[in-house]
């Protein structure tokens, strides 16, 4: 049989995505499967308006086998157990999205239906009172899983905050020393084969050509292979979700560096506040159809923690994403392929997810037609996955105090979004579809913390009586205040294992 291998692997871009990409086939292919090349430029900016995570960036960086303390002194990053949403359900209103568990599932039946039952009775107020990440997030507290058996100390789901730019600063000493190559340059042209179409090589402003069997297209919004050269096609989104222009800035951090990300509500939009160990990013993604740029940007300075490190930077964007993400020998990773507001910090998973399925779907010099329609119809449905979540931010709202909320409560959204709000409506019920990214805790806590009221509960429920109900749910909530109250705080943990 010949020998149909990939030998020679070309990324187009650094940045997140690009040296992510790097550093995944350096560690899972080496050298001696094939030659890799990541090309950049200087002269052109990376965006790295995204620097919070999910539980599962732990997952990447174990995979690369990067010591957890390491990458956080390395990016002076925090840790995060969830995001905390204020003024979004209506003004004044707060609520968390908790990473991890929110009580325990009884009898075989979830705790969502048994702590329902008793809201609904009105015996319970707080369901982050069951929740010991939003429960310790409060409190500014956090520390990694212990093995402590029942206790909610052996539990304990986390993620990260860290500064972009330093982690693909970090990724590109991984990945060159194992034999990755980069190339400085700007790219000014695309060759592609003749016949076939596929892509053969690309062209630097200094003559010189960048070949390469299998191109990654990590060059950012423009999609300089992927869209320039392959044209793909964009399926755009902003008729559901209308925000399309960012405002970033980082200023001084403060002493309680809290164990979360905070997204505020704004008069258009939302503002995000990421607290590192050196500074507090900060954002204001906005929908310019009823705010300026000016008053955007007026908007995020008068809502800082500190003085502002830098001049504020207005990032424009599309929502929605490639057509089709992989076509002939292209595959588009981060924001080439798409993009979805980071509400609720899917930005990096994207491109993580983009790399696992391709390793899962890796080829051969043939490019199987059948493979490539796989992987696509995989990722764009994840992409309408996590877009039906985002929405329901913005449509499950009691906000009427200005137009662009007016137009997000009142929008028509997906007909999978729509069933599952109606089935949450009746009984309270949510449910994973498949290998969707968000699971029923995430939904339940975010329908519920945007005032979504259940016109009844699971009736599975009454299999227990109502005062054992109670009995159990207050022995759960005392756990989980006795767990929060044992964590160090936030900061004293990273001084004593992570501090930059």
């Amino acid at each position: 049989m010949s020998d149909r291998r990939i030998r020679r692997i070309t990324i187009v871009g650094g940045g997140t995505a690009g040296w992510m990409s790097a550093a995944t086939f350096a560690r899972i292919l080496g050298p001696d499967y094939a030659e890799i090349t990541l090309v950049e430029s200087d002269e052109i900016g990376i965006v790295g308006v995204g620097e919070a995570t999910i539980p599962q960036m732990a997952t990447f960086n174990r995979m690369l086998g990067i010591d957890e303390d390491e990458f956080l002194r390395a990016t002076k990053g925090s840790f995060k157990l969830g995001i905390q949403f204020v003024d979004w359900g209506r003004l004044g209103h707060t609520y968390f999205h908790p990473f991890g568990h929110i009580g325990l599932h009884m009898e075989g039946v979830s705790f969502h239906a048994y702590w329902l039952r008793l809201k609904q009775a009105g015996l319970v107020d707080r369901i982050e009172d069951w929740s010991l990440q939003a429960t310790a997030g409060a409190r500014g507290r956090f520390m990694r899983a212990i093995k402590a058996g029942r206790s909610p100390l052996s539990d304990i789901a986390y993620a990260f905050h860290f500064d972009a730019g330093l982690y693909a600063r970090y990724l590109r000493s991984y990945a060159e020393a194992r034999g990755v190559v980069r190339r400085e340059g700007r790219i000014v042209a695309v060759h592609r084969h003749p016949e076939t179409g596929f892509v053969q090589s690309v062209q630097l402003a200094d003559g010189s050509r960048v070949e390469g069997e299998l191109f990654i297209d990590c060059s950012g919004f423009r999609g300089l292979l992927i869209e320039g050269a392959m044209q793909a096609g964009y399926v755009d989104w902003s008729h559901h979700l209308p925000c399309d222009r960012a405002v970033a800035v980082p200023c001084e951090g403060t002493e309680a560096m809290t164990p979360y990300t905070r997204s505020t509500a704004r008069k258009a939009g939302w503002q995000w506040r990421i607290p590192l160990q050196h500074r507090t990013g900060n954002g204001h993604v906005f929908c310019s159809a009823y705010m300026s740029d000016d008053e955007a940007i007026s908007t995020l300075l008068s809502n800082l923690d500190g003085k502002p490190l830098a001049d504020p930077r207005i990032v424009p964007f599309r929502t929605g994403h490639r057509r089709r993400l992989w076509v002939g020998n292209v595959v588009a990773i981060g924001l080439s392929s798409g993009f979805l507001e980071p509400l609720e910090s899917t930005s990096i998973w994207l491109i993580q997810s983009g790399l696992s399925r391709l390793m899962a779907m890796f080829p051969d010099r043939d490019f199987n037609p059948a493979t490539i329609a796989r992987y696509n119809r995989v990722l764009t449905t994840e992409y309408a996955e996590i877009r039906d979540f985002l929405i329901l931010h913005y449509k499950a709202t009691e906000r009427d105090d200005s137009p662009f909320w007016d137009y997000c409560r009142t929008m028509p959204v997906p007909d999978r979004l729509a069933e599952k709000m109606a089935v949450f409506l009746a009984h309270g019920r949510t449910f994973r579809e498949n290998e969707e990214l968000f699971n029923d805790t995430s939904w339940f806590a975010v329908m519920l913390g945007q005032l979504m009221q259940p016109a009844s509960y699971d009736p599975v429920a009454d299999i227990l009586s109502l005062e054992e109900t109670r009995t159990r749910l207050a022995h759960i909530r005392e756990a989980i205040a006795n767990s929060a109250d044992y964590m160090p705080t936030h900061r004293d943990f990273i001084r004593q294992h992570c501090g930059a």
